[in-house]
């Protein structure tokens, strides 16, 4: 088992590119806006350089966690230890029967899916509300990390 380099980098630009089109005026930046009380002031203050570079690096993190939850090759490699030359038979065997069984981009579209829904929105609403904010802002964000990590976990299961 071994980290696709690759596609956890082009996974972690998927978040930037999609905020782009997600939060533009024309989809749901106006309302995002309205509902986050942020303001083009607030905008202008902040230091996107910073900003950006620091969300490619948590977006890096996030892509190369995904990959636990969408390639189950994942669990068997880290039940061996991580290291191939102590794996036993076993090991072998399986990785012989499903080394890429369910490595698709289907697949891992739906894992990232299922985290969105079952993880990330539940997550962002539980802070919503006790940031008073709207359901209109928490469902922005929540589908805005749905469609994330879908398209993040189908890139870090089905790229081989």
């Amino acid at each position: 088992m071994d980290f696709n380099f690759l596609a956890i980098l082009v996974a972690a630009i998927v978040p930037i590119i999609l905020g782009f089109v997600w939060y533009n005026p024309k989809v749901f930046g106006i309302a995002w806006m309205r509902e986050a009380e942020m303001t083009e002031e607030k905008i202008k203050k902040g230091n996107m350089p910073v900003i950006f570079i620091v969300s490619l690096i948590l977006s890096f993190l996030l892509a190369f966690f995904i990959q636990a939850l969408t390639n189950h090759q994942m669990g068997a490699y880290s039940l061996m230890g991580g290291d191939p030359e102590l794996a036993k038979p076993s090991y072998d065997a399986f990785m012989a029967d499903y080394g890429d069984a369910f490595r698709t981009f289907k697949h891992g579209a739906l894992h990232g899916a299922i985290a969105g829904v079952f993880m990330f929105i539940p997550v962002i609403a539980i802070n919503g509300m006790f940031e008073r904010k709207s359901w209109k802002y928490i469902i922005i964000n929540g589908l805005y990390w749905t469609v994330a990590l879908t398209i993040m976990g189908a890139i870090v299961c089905g790229w081989q």
